[in-house]
């Protein structure tokens, strides 16, 4: 059986151990070692990465107490050097750490268990024990967990039997057989877990709370600790220092001056869509009057939202059925006069299948797609050609 420096001496980063066995799974090669510091996935914690004869670990797992390492090659039989990503393994023992205070903080606070845990790539979340959490008690809970950081309390992991297990007050009664493996922050939580954790909750560094959502009549939790915590601040002071700087105003405005910025755009799109309507009844107007029982045009300035208004202007003040189309678009819109007996959609999807357009619409108006700007123009010069029926 594999020895789990993991448990038995955690700071390993580097070590020589003899390869135990190999078999082939596939394109890779299952490999087990006499000593191994790769955590295996399991507790909700990912397995740990490296490399083992220079080899990329791809994957460890544990299987009836067995460590096992996936491998692209084989390492070769004997004595091989393994190496620890130490940044990944310090990611997961900052987030796993964390996870262990904070859900023993919202218990302290608010008397809510934690049901779920999910260490991901980018973010960490916990499924907690209630409906919904305000801003003002996501923030108790963040000044907490972080007070408790800062006073750098001792985190031990030990065994103990069975029997001992039965009289310890842990968080959440362990569903395991055998001796348990046993994570303390004294004075904070007693946990039973098989993960990796830092010695001091001070190495945690610090925990900043992201967002609470409902799920599955409970919240989720989602939060960061330590190194990506920094991280995500980082890029957010760069984010929000350079929207500052965009809108000519300190990071203590910004909010203020977003308000104000957003109120002025609902007014001047307010105006534009005055401005719009005015111009819109002028060009049908003008097409009305240039046309004769029909208006057929084509426009490079227009899209196909903004011709279906001229259209059923057209129709509606001036009594024409009006064929109008977007170059930019590639698209035509029909607005039938109300004195005419025609279909427009079903009239307008007949014509554009003809040039490998697709279309529709109702009995009033219509609206068709065509594959290309060319085929577009040659239905238009049908229909300038043939009439509207």
């Amino acid at each position: 059986m594999t020895e789990k420096l993991y448990y038995t001496a955690p700071d390993v980063a580097a070590w020589t151990t003899a390869v135990t066995s190999v078999r082939q799974d596939g394109e890779t090669y299952v490999v087990t070692l006499a000593e191994t510091a790769f955590y295996p996935e399991g507790g909700g914690q990912p397995s740990d990465a490296g490399t083992i004869a220079g080899l990329p670990v791809l994957d460890v797992f544990d299987e009836n107490g067995e460590v096992y390492h996936r491998l692209p090659a084989h390492p070769g039989m004997g004595v091989v050097s393994c190496v620890l990503d130490m940044k990944r393994r310090r990611d997961h023992t900052q987030q796993h750490s964390g996870q262990h205070l904070l859900s023993a903080v919202f218990i302290e606070q608010l008397g809510a268990e934690t049901v779920g845990f999910h260490l991901g790539r980018d973010v960490v979340t916990i499924d907690i024990t209630v409906d919904a959490l305000t801003e003002s008690e996501m923030l108790a809970v963040e000044n907490r967990a972080n007070e408790l950081i800062y006073a750098n309390l001792p985190v031990d992991t030990y065994w103990v039997t069975p029997e001992e297990a039965e009289r310890m007050p842990f968080r959440k009664r362990p569903d395991v057989q055998g001796n348990v493996r046993v994570v303390e922050m004294k004075g904070v939580d007693l946990s039973a877990c098989c993960g990796t954790h830092v010695k001091r909750t001070g190495e945690i560094g610090v925990i900043k709370l992201l967002k609470a959502e409902r799920h599955r009549g409970m919240t989720r939790l989602s939060f960061l600790c330590g190194g990506r915590a920094l991280a995500d601040y980082q890029q957010t002071h760069h984010i929000v220092q350079a929207a500052a700087g965009r809108f000519g105003t300190s990071r203590d405005q910004l909010l203020e001056v977003i308000v104000k910025w957003e109120q002025e755009k609902k007014e001047l799109e307010k105006r534009l869509r005055q401005y719009e309507e005015i111009v819109f009844a002028v060009e049908a107007k003008r097409a009305a009057a240039e046309s004769g029982r029909a208006v057929i045009g084509r426009y490079d300035q227009y899209g196909a939202k903004e011709l279906q208004i001229i259209a059923r202007l057209i129709a509606n003040r001036y009594g024409k059925t009006a064929l109008l189309a977007s170059t930019p678009d590639w698209r035509a819109v029909i607005a039938k006069a109300p004195s005419s007996l025609l279909h427009a959609g079903n009239w307008l999807k007949e014509q554009a299948a003809l040039f490998g357009g697709k279309g529709g619409g109702n009995e009033r108006q219509g609206q068709a797609a065509f594959p290309s700007l060319e085929a577009l123009s040659q239905f238009l010069s049908r229909v300038e050609a043939a009439g509207i029926d």
